[in-house]
């Protein structure tokens, strides 16, 4: 991390800010982007005041969470992405814990170029007897489509598995979780609205 004042000129990007508005917009608490993110509270909250910028892989870490490219924070709104085709080799897959245990689940954004998204999509991938992740919610909706294997999906303690080829779509403001069943790994494309 540099000290604000060590970075003449890059105040003008105001990086903290827009952390702080896609945090947000997420409806994400500084301890759950810590969780996702695996840096301290305190540590982003001094980031979203302008106390500290962020290193690049710092950084980095905070956009793949939001699903925004690096430009997202050093561009003024012009030239934003429309169109993006993320290449299978580009992409980046992250554990969705960052805690030290056994990751529920590993992501990998599909739209990660593209600024300003109107949704998220990401291709999820639930391990063979992978512990169900934690109950949880944010604003949007969630459409869910089942490409491989099978997933439990809790909502409002209403249950229900969905096999190859399945699809739902709920209201993400509900608490919600995630569990793979059956004899192989779960994929599926997760599209999430904001």
């Amino acid at each position: 991390m540099v000290q604000a004042p060590a970075a003449p000129g890059i105040e003008s990007y105001e990086i903290g800010a827009k952390i702080n508005r896609l945090r947000k917009k997420k409806d994400l608490s500084l301890v759950k982007l810590g969780e996702h993110t695996g840096m301290s509270a305190s540590l982003i909250s001094k980031i979203e005041r302008g106390l500290l910028i962020p290193t690049i892989p710092t950084l980095l870490r905070i956009a793949t969470v939001f699903g925004v490219g690096l430009e997202h924070f050093f561009a003024g709104g012009t030239g934003r992405a429309r169109v993006a085709v993320v290449r299978k080799k580009d992409r980046l897959r992250l554990p969705n814990r960052t805690d030290g245990t056994a990751p529920t689940f590993s992501f990998e954004s599909l739209d990660f170029p593209v600024t300003d998204r109107k949704m998220d999509a990401y291709l999820a991938t639930f391990e063979l007897g992978a512990a169900a992740t934690e109950p949880h919610r944010h604003a949007g909706a969630e459409l869910i489509y089942i490409v491989q294997g099978a997933l439990m999906v809790t909502i409002d303690n209403d249950t229900m598995v969905l096999d190859e080829g399945d699809s739902i779509y709920f209201d993400s403001s509900a608490p919600h979780s995630y569990c793979q069943k059956g004899k192989r790994k779960c994929c599926a494309v997760v599209v999430v609205t904001t």
